[in-house]
């Protein structure tokens, strides 16, 4: 963003960094301890510069009709770049997010017009309490994107959580988590077994180079008991140029392999933390 001098502030998980983005006006960057966070573009929150985030974007467009208002959490704000698109594409949806670090939204609310957003709750607290203390059947969607700067916080992805999360879901309702990987996906794989043990219906969208375990990168799961828009999300990550694939979980098995689901007894070893952004 032409003339905005970047902002350093510590923060409960390291130091919280704020700078324009690169070649494009109105957009900053968050990162902390140098792990890129989020990506906002305050003109235009439809833009979505991290693939990862389009990604959760177009699972949620195309899994309810286009501007139908939907009930959403999130654990994990960073930026609030999810909620600001939410708020932009699917007017009157009410959403609540749990975000830990109480100094980091204080960053994002004096820098990046966070109480602009419609309908927008933010909890300073816990997210696996905040869902552990909603109410039965109430929520269309659960968005899981927690990082403790690099950290990723595989206990989310555990098969005891992921039944709060089912149980505060309505019938139909959808769960997106994104998680870090390395080239070996043994996270992603445990994180789908995990959520093939609660939900139906699980697929995977990660770019190739992780799938074929030339390169580490972002993977995006969704999780629904009614049946995902799989073979619409295919047809769009081929429009892509295949920069993104789709896979259901029976198709990441025979791609892949399994592993075993993530559990309180059987929690994951050591897991690859996300690079400093180079910006």
């Amino acid at each position: 963003m032409e003339g905005f001098k970047a902002v350093e502030r510590q923060v409960r998980f390291g130091t919280a960094r704020l700078a324009a983005a690169p070649y494009r006006a109105n957009s900053l960057v968050l990162t902390v301890d140098g792990a890129l966070q989020s990506y906002v573009d305050l003109s235009d929150p439809t833009r979505l510069h991290l693939p990862y985030t389009a990604w959760i974007a177009r699972v949620l467009d195309l899994h309810w009709p286009a501007g139908e208002p939907v009930s959403a959490l999130q654990v994990g704000g960073g930026g609030f770049t999810i909620p600001r698109y939410l708020a932009a594409t699917r007017p009157g949806s009410p959403q609540t997010v749990y975000e830990l670090d109480g100094p980091l939204v204080d960053l994002v609310r004096s820098h990046l017009d966070l109480d602009s957003v419609g309908n927008l709750r933010v909890h300073v607290e816990d997210g696996e309490e905040g869902i552990r203390r909603t109410p039965d059947a109430t929520a269309d969607a659960v968005v899981l994107d927690v990082f403790r700067a690099g950290a990723v916080a595989v206990h989310l992805a555990a098969v005891e959580f992921l039944r709060e999360v089912a149980r505060v879901l309505r019938p139909g309702g959808l769960y997106l988590g994104n998680t870090w990987s390395a080239a070996d996906m043994t996270l992603p794989l445990r994180a789908v077994a995990s959520l093939a043990e609660v939900f139906r219906h699980v697929v995977l969208l990660a770019e190739p180079g992780l799938l074929l375990g030339k390169r580490e990168g972002n993977a995006v799961l969704a999780a629904s008991d009614r049946e995902l828009p799989h073979r619409a999300l295919t047809a769009w990550a081929e429009s892509t140029g295949n920069r993104v694939a789709c896979l259901t979980a029976a198709q990441l098995a025979a791609f892949r392999g399994v592993a075993a689901p993530l559990t309180a007894d059987d929690p994951a070893d050591d897991v690859t933390p996300v690079p400093r952004w180079a910006g």
